[in-house]
């Protein structure tokens, strides 16, 4: 038995979060994604170019399925493990209020003397290319896969920066008003000319690509799921 998990436009149409399916072995996704259609057929025209991944990595239509595996089907997102190392690396999907001096606390060490920092807001108001009022953004994730892909995001950077000491990456989730900060990277290192600005900007254009968290935007004409159109790579 394997169990399928949809998100964001896939899970509206599908009417539910997950299902569980008996699959002959060798199934591969692509064959998994005609049974899903077949099931939900709301979901017609929209499963030839959503994602997948199995046990929290991306995978390719035609990878088989293993028994008893989770399988993810989502939209690409709107925007591995950590290494054992000595610097501090803090991930976490949170409905909670993100708070900077707890977060620099956590990757501030006694040789830091330089962090820098992005954070994401709600905009209430678009004004570039199609203008826009926003009510309010609606953020989902796949948490396990997430916070794993944040790992991920934090072990280029630092394969990429070794002199970045600690990496904090947080990403918001659920219903988030304008001037609400939404995700926030954090790069610590011992000097400012480190190369730690665009450790930090690496590290939130990164999470954009791979990290699944996806937001629903609501205005007031309507509302509609923001997605990507980065295609990551199987086992990326």
């Amino acid at each position: 038995m394997v169990k399928v998990l949809f998100f964001a436009t896939l899970k509206e149409k599908a009417g539910t979060r997950q299902t569980e399916l008996d699959l002959p072995s060798g199934t591969t996704i692509a064959q998994l994604k005609s049974m899903v259609a077949e099931k939900y057929p709301g979901m017609n025209g929209m499963l030839g170019h959503c994602l997948a991944s199995i046990n929290h990595h991306y995978c390719a239509d035609d990878s088989e399925i293993p028994a008893d595996a989770e399988v993810a089907l989502f939209p690409p997102v709107s925007g591995g493990e950590a290494m054992a190392i000595p610097f501090p690396t803090f991930v976490a999907i949170t409905e909670d209020e993100i708070d900077l001096n707890d977060l620099l606390t956590r990757v501030t060490l006694d040789s830091t003397g330089a962090a820098a920092i992005f954070t994401g807001m709600v905009r209430g108001v678009t004004s570039r290319d199609n203008p826009h009022e926003t009510v309010y953004l609606e953020y989902e994730s796949y948490k396990p896969m997430a916070e794993a892909k944040m790992n991920q995001v934090a072990e280029e950077i630092r394969n990429r920066w070794p002199t970045v000491e600690g990496i904090a990456i947080i990403q918001r989730v659920g219903r988030l008003y304008p001037r609400t900060p939404t995700v926030l990277i954090a790069c610590t290192a011992a000097h400012r000319d480190t190369g730690v600005f665009d450790a930090a900007r690496y590290g939130i254009d990164r999470l954009k690509e791979i990290v699944p968290v996806w937001k629903k935007e609501v205005s007031p004409t309507g509302e509609t799921w923001i997605e990507g159109d980065y295609f990551p790579e199987p086992g990326e």
